[in-house]
């Protein structure tokens, strides 16, 4: 059995690939310290260890016999890291580095790094291609950035096989519409549940390339097992296709509310061209189709 090890794991986006990896037989080891993951998202069938990654010693023995490192483990939002700059880098910066020395150390073949479209900034030229350069506007794009950079310098300096996805808007299966810093699709449908009005920031023309956490899932997958990429590469996982607020809050449909416009990008729109040459993954969820599944799903909606 391949062992895989997922840091990250009881969180959105890494519990849904742990519940893959583990749908393909493979054996799965978490490392959350359940600073914003949950228990109840981790799959009983994951070895679960409550560790830090900022705690080197602690978590290098986990790592023994491991084929690949899923490294998903973050404080994840933009206005989490604006808030808190320092700790934010911690975790980002200093755990992550904490995850390559002991990927390094225990001869793993292959790291796959979790980063983020937010690393081109407010950028102009659309969709983003990889070959952009960065512009990150906030800590948490720097963070992420920064991890890119280190991903590269590991491949390089000690050998280690790395690469970087850099999601695009994820949605899906246990995201967060809970706690200070909840997705946009959550926000919405938690208003709408409770019966208040839609808030949007700024005038809702904002756009956003939403991208699927089963999509996001099996590219991680794919980038582990491609043998086209291991040098920190980075690769867009997104649609490719993007709807401006406003459109999303229409498909949730009810009473609208504008507020304040906050520090975000403009628009964001992935050039999925890389990851279909080099992982040969394409996106299959719509939001569209997404959305009304869901709020049947969730009774907003009659069959």
């Amino acid at each position: 059995k391949v062992r895989c090890l997922v840091t990250g794991g009881a969180g959105f986006i890494g519990s849904n690939l742990v519940d893959e990896l583990i749908k393909r037989n493979a054996e799965v080891i978490v490392v959350d310290n359940l600073l914003t993951g949950k228990k109840e998202n981790l799959n009983p069938q994951a070895q679960f260890y409550e560790l830090d990654i900022r705690d080197l010693e602690k978590i290098k023995p986990v790592f023994a016999g491991v084929d690949f490192v899923f490294h998903l483990a973050a404080l994840p939002r933009v206005q989490m890291s604006i808030d808190n700059p320092d700790l934010t880098n911690d975790i980002n910066i200093n755990g992550m580095l904490n995850v390559l020395i002991a990927s390094r150390d225990a001869k793993v073949k292959k790291v796959i790094y979790s980063s983020s479209s937010s690393v081109y900034g407010d950028n102009k030229i659309l969709p983003a291609s990889e070959n952009l350069p960065p512009n990150p506007i906030s800590p948490y794009a720097l963070q992420k950035y920064t991890g890119e950079l280190y991903c590269r310098l590991f491949s390089q300096v000690y050998g280690l096989p790395t690469v970087c996805l850099r999601y695009f808007n994820a949605y899906g299966k246990r995201f967060s519409v809970e706690g200070a810093y909840p997705l946009v699709i959550g926000i919405f449908l938690k208003q709408k549940m409770e019966g208040n009005p839609i808030t949007i920031t700024g005038d809702g023309e904002q756009r956003r390339d939403f991208t699927s956490v089963s999509d996001i899932a099996r590219a991680n997958i794919m980038a582990a097992n491609c043998l086209k990429v291991g040098n920190g590469e980075a690769i867009n996982i997104g649609r490719g296709q993007n709807y401006s607020i406003n459109e999303l809050a229409r498909m949730i449909g009810g009473e609208i509310v504008y507020i304040p416009a906050r520090l975000e990008p403009r628009e964001t729109l992935a050039d999925v061209t890389l990851a279909k040459e080099f992982l040969g993954w394409e996106p299959t969820v719509n939001l569209a189709d997404w959305i009304k599944e869901y709020k049947i799903e969730i009774g907003l909606e009659p069959y």
